[in-house]
């Protein structure tokens, strides 16, 4: 069996960015501010990078420079609380970091990213509308699928883990998400609640013979 202490190491090390000068670092914390205030406000799609830039006190130049465009700016912004998220799984307490069953973590990552959506979901949707799949090719959807994976691995040998592991985060992807919360009238609770049951029978699931 698979050991996940050493599988864990392999996960994708998620914003790690060189030192900043005083001013770039400053200037960037408030770009940052301005974003999540205006987006907060507006609507990720209703807000330019020229009223990000304005609200910030910084040159147009000094925005795109930075972060080179909306698809950067959302990254940064994401950043923070992928990090803290992806350290919580590598090394904070149980259930969530090491030190307890596979099937009480893997239930512990959905819990932690539904906090991350419930209070990111906006900003992660049009991060994941930026391109044609490009939910998939983000370090941090490669960090929680390889977790996911290898919790799978340890719960069902028999199965393909990786498969099985994008199908059990499909209804994590943000589009799906808050249109089932906000459309579908779900509560949090709710469909926390009927992904986790899926997501329990899967982790326990024997195939079915062949017809």
């Amino acid at each position: 069996m698979m050991s996940t202490l050493v599988n864990f190491q392999e996960l994708p090390v998620i914003g790690t960015d060189p030192p900043e000068r005083a001013d770039a670092a400053r200037n960037r914390r408030r770009i940052l501010a301005a974003a999540e205030k205006l987006f907060a406000e507006n609507g990720v799609s209703c807000t330019s990078m020229d009223a990000i830039a304005a609200e910030a006190g910084v040159g147009k130049g000094t925005l795109f420079r930075r972060f080179g465009d909306r698809q950067g700016l959302l990254v940064a912004l994401l950043d923070a609380a992928e990090r803290r998220l992806q350290d919580d799984l590598l090394h904070g307490p149980p259930p969530l970091g090491p030190g307890a069953p596979a099937g009480a973590r893997l239930l512990a990552f959905l819990e932690a990213y539904v906090a991350l959506l419930e209070a990111r979901g906006d900003i992660v949707r049009a991060s994941e509308r930026s391109s044609p799949g490009a939910r998939l090719r983000t370090a941090a959807y490669t960090g929680w699928h390889l977790h996911v994976t290898v919790l799978l691995r340890e719960l069902r040998p028999d199965a393909d883990a990786a498969a099985l592991a994008h199908v059990l985060l499909a209804p994590l992807a943000a589009d799906t998400w808050l249109a089932l919360r906000r459309d579908g009238g779900l509560g949090r609770a709710a469909l926390t609640a009927l992904v986790a049951e899926q997501w329990a029978d899967a982790a326990r699931a024997t195939p079915r013979a062949p017809a």
